[in-house]
């Protein structure tokens, strides 16, 4: 066996001169700033991260901000609602106040017509008559009785309907009694001093086809007055007598 030969020792590196010492530690130096300056940033991006996100306390108070505005446009949304439906109100009060105001004013052209001083002198009379359904066959008068002949006087009495028209194609006037389905039926009674509503029902047989209204007033004293009505101009309210 053949003995290698030894392998010769390597020769010690040279010593740095101090050039190339300045370079290295300059090297060094410059690697040393670089990975400063990357923490540096790295840190900045983390920390500026954090800043921009909000503590708990302040999205605490963000939240009670938000509840606070929601409340309030609730709140506003109530108060307009509640506004308009006593505006929508108030015009339905104010419509019917103006109603009743056009009411009391007719009512006092009527008062006057009767009972003014310059009001002309007018005997018993029916001055209105309405007629309302209340069924197939019934119906309800309204009749508005007047006078001012006798300032101050009574007037008492009864009052009695009778219906003209036709029946199976025959004209046909129907009396108090039979109107009233009852043999020798009384009148409705009334008493006044100068108007008067007085008010009834009847019934009509049927196929009975109606054309006119005859309302008869019976006073205590004195002769009898009767005056006919349209029965179309009563069941629409154009009262007017003949």
């Amino acid at each position: 066996m053949t003995d290698l030969p030894a392998t010769a020792p390597h020769p010690p590196l040279p010593p740095l001169t101090p050039m190339a010492r300045r370079g290295l530690y300059a090297a060094a130096a410059l690697l040393l700033l670089a990975l400063a300056f990357g923490a540096w940033g790295v840190w900045k991006v983390f920390a500026g991260a954090d800043a921009n996100q909000p503590t708990p306390a302040q999205m605490r108070a963000q939240q009670k901000k938000i509840d606070e505005l929601e409340q309030g446009a609730a709140t506003l949304a109530r108060s307009d609602q509640i506004s308009r439906d006593a505006n929508r109100d108030l015009q339905s009060t104010l419509a019917e106040r103006d109603e009743e105001i056009s009411g009391l004013r007719a009512d006092v052209a009527f008062y006057e017509r009767f009972v003014g001083a310059t009001a002309q002198r007018r005997g018993l009379a029916v001055h209105e008559l309405q007629l309302v359904p209340q069924s197939d066959q019934g119906w309800h008068f309204i009749a508005t009785l007047t006078q001012n002949l006798n300032r101050g006087a009574v007037n008492a009495g009864r009052l009695q309907v009778a219906v003209e028209g036709t029946h199976n194609g025959k004209l046909q006037r129907l009396a108090w009694a039979d109107l009233r389905q009852q043999a020798d039926a009384p009148g409705v009674d009334y008493s006044f001093k100068y108007f008067q509503q007085v008010e009834g029902d009847f019934v009509l047989p049927d196929g009975f086809k109606p054309s006119r209204v005859a309302v008869r007033l019976a006073p205590q004293s004195g002769a009898a007055v009767e005056q006919s009505f349209s029965w179309n101009d009563s069941l629409a309210g154009a009262f007017s007598t003949p």
